[in-house]
């Protein structure tokens, strides 16, 4: 009977009826708070992750089919996925805080470590010169760049295992050609 009622209420909110999305807020906003708490381990974190599910269902965001299972388990879903969205773009704001620390502490540094990090710079630049052209773009985009082997396997569509061969051989090259630079260099 529960089930009926939510989706009555969901076919009338697809409609339109204010009434019907102030209802299921009513209704799921507790189970779905406590949800997204247990996921985020801040209150106002997890009362944004409510509110932007209750705007994804008004807006029609996905859309849940009485085939598909509960209409209370496609909610679930709905707030898991905005969970998980919220706690990626909060450690990449997070990442990006710690970058521009860095960053201020790199101006303050030292003129002799600015020297000797140029030098290790330079020497890593050469050496990534005697890559082959397609190692060379795969450990850019891995180290420099931050993508994952999987994003890596999907822009330059080659398989994941050619992906992760390649950037083992191109360190285990670049390990050669540095340590043989260090030996020249003593």
């Amino acid at each position: 009977m529960g089930e009926n009622k939510d989706l009555m209420l969901y076919e009338r909110l697809r409609s339109g009826e204010k009434e019907a999305l102030e209802s299921l807020y009513d209704k799921y906003e507790r189970l779905l708070y406590s949800f997204s708490y247990k996921m985020v381990h801040d209150s106002q974190a997890a009362e944004e992750i409510v509110q932007e599910v209750m705007i994804k269902v008004w807006k029609g965001t996905g859309s849940y089919s009485d085939k598909s299972g509960k209409f209370s388990s496609w909610l679930l879903t709905v707030t898991r996925n905005t969970a998980i969205d919220y706690i990626r773009k909060e450690k990449k704001v997070r990442s990006e805080e710690i970058h521009q620390e860095v960053e201020l502490r790199d101006h303050q540094a030292p003129v002799e470590d600015l020297v000797e990090w140029k030098e290790k710079g330079d020497r890593l630049k050469t050496a990534m010169r005697t890559l082959k052209k397609e190692q060379q773009i795969i450990i850019d985009l891995f180290y420099f760049k931050g993508y994952s082997q999987q994003k890596i396997s999907e822009r330059i569509d080659i398989p994941l295992g050619t992906v992760k061969g390649r950037i083992r051989l191109a360190l285990k090259h670049l390990n050669g050609q540095l340590h043989d630079e260090r030996r020249d260099l003593q």
